[in-house]
């Protein structure tokens, strides 16, 4: 009887700590709708000044969706990358991310939602809403944003260098990048598909124009790289370039579509991570349906894709913090 008493009490100990785990605030999990009752009006707010934002400065539209996606990749998506630093050693300040714009967007987002809803939204889930309303705003299908991110503590530049997806990426990295983080071969080519809007420093994709080799050879270019495209690209970066910029989807840059795939197929993609996908037998099929199909799948994928690359390393619960200032700790 004794025995028996002691084994009930066990077993009724251990499922007081998993009723306590699974419901504690430390464990909780992100949600649609989690700010309905804290701050109802989150979503209409942060929406209605980006859409003033891109009337005014529709080339903000990339810059922002990349964020979320910089963001996401280093640290997970904790608002990481809006930290400044007094010794420059945030992630802003890595190379990687010395092309971001849009950081005084996020702030005007958060100053708009302080004034409604005083230290209830966090920076990280405005980068997050922010990226699905930019792609709205840009043509591009609208998804669910799951909330209830909470804001980290640390920014360090030097895990941007083994996290972020370079432009010079080959396929193997890439993969094995996104895995790392909990997604999916075909995430990495829906993703990839971001492409669609925005521009890029010359910088980020000479030297597939220029001494592709590494031979010393200025004509030396990228053969993967389509040689009409390749001349093309030549009248717009000179050697040496850094600043040029360079619509990434020629004709379309500024709406979210499905030509990205069409001019991947082509070998017209402008990164090299652009024509590392047609190395990988699954992402190659993805790429050439989507060009043959006009994109029948690609603007659902990508939403998709995106709610799940949201959930990547979140702090929830009790963890982290939910910063006054986007920029700064508390």
């Amino acid at each position: 009887m004794a025995a028996a008493l002691k084994s009930f009490s066990g077993l009724l100990l251990q499922f007081i700590f998993v009723v306590l785990f699974v419901f504690s605030p430390v464990n909780a999990q992100l949600k649609v709708g989690f700010y309905s009752k804290t701050c109802p009006q989150a979503e209409a707010i942060v929406k209605e000044v980006i859409d003033g934002v891109l009337s005014e400065a529709p080339s903000l539209a990339g810059p922002l969706l990349r964020m979320h996606f910089h963001d996401c990749f280093v640290r997970g998506c904790d608002g990481s990358v809006l930290l400044n630093s007094s010794t420059h050693q945030a992630e802003k300040d890595a190379p990687p991310n010395q092309t971001l714009r849009g950081y005084e967007v996020i702030d005007r987002v958060k100053s708009a939602l302080e004034k409604a809803c005083l230290g209830v939204v966090s920076c990280a889930d405005i980068v997050a809403i922010v990226a699905r309303d930019v792609t709205v705003a840009s043509k591009g299908l609208r998804w669910e944003v799951e909330t209830g991110r909470r804001d980290g503590l640390v920014s360090n530049s030097t895990e941007t260098f083994t996290n972020l997806i370079a432009p010079d990426s080959n396929i193997t990295t890439i993969i094995t990048r996104f895995q790392a983080k909990g997604l999916s071969v075909k995430d990495a080519v829906v993703l990839s598909g971001s492409h669609t809007i925005g521009t890029s420093h010359c910088s980020s994709f000479n030297s597939r124009l220029y001494n592709f080799t590494g031979k010393g050879i200025n004509n030396d270019s990228d053969p993967t790289l389509d040689s009409a495209y390749t001349e093309a690209l030549k009248i717009k970066c000179k050697p040496g370039d850094q600043n040029s910029l360079v619509e990434m989807d020629p004709g379309s840059f500024r709406t979210f579509d499905t030509h990205y795939y069409t001019l991947v197929s082509k070998r017209r993609g402008l990164f090299q991570s652009d024509a590392a996908l047609l190395d990988n037998s699954v992402t190659k099929a993805y790429v050439e349906l989507q060009a043959a199909t006009k994109g029948s799948t690609f603007l659902k994928d990508f939403g998709m894709s995106m709610v799940k690359m949201g959930r990547v390393g979140v702090l929830t619960g009790t963890a982290g913090e939910i910063r006054k200032v986007c920029s700064k700790i508390n």
